[in-house]
């Protein structure tokens, strides 16, 4: 069962409805053969997430859509337990520390 948000998610940079300029650079790097390491990072809903998977799917087609799960905890020196969720295919990684 999937979210109704990931379900009708926008899949293409031609079905982004805002910022669009953002998108056609986006593109534009895609189209470069260029591609660098991105790190992006903005407010809760700024649709990052979003840019990405269009992004993704742009780059490596529908093998990005195929995303495993883990859960990691590490212990500090100060007995402190972070928890790290990780979601990630064969073409990416995201990393959410709690």
């Amino acid at each position: 069962m999937s979210l109704w948000v990931d379900k009708y998610r926008p899949r293409s940079f031609s079905s982004l409805d805002y910022h669009k300029e953002q998108a056609s650079r986006l593109k534009k790097l895609v189209q470069s053969n260029d591609f660098p390491h991105l790190l992006v990072y903005g407010p809760s809903g700024a649709g990052k997430k979003t840019r990405i998977m269009c992004l993704l799917r742009e780059l490596y087609g529908s093998g990005a859509e195929k995303l495993r799960i883990d859960h990691m905890t590490f212990t500090t020196p100060s007995k402190k337990k972070v928890e790290i969720s990780s979601i990630s295919s064969n073409y990416h990684i995201e990393l959410n520390p709690r």
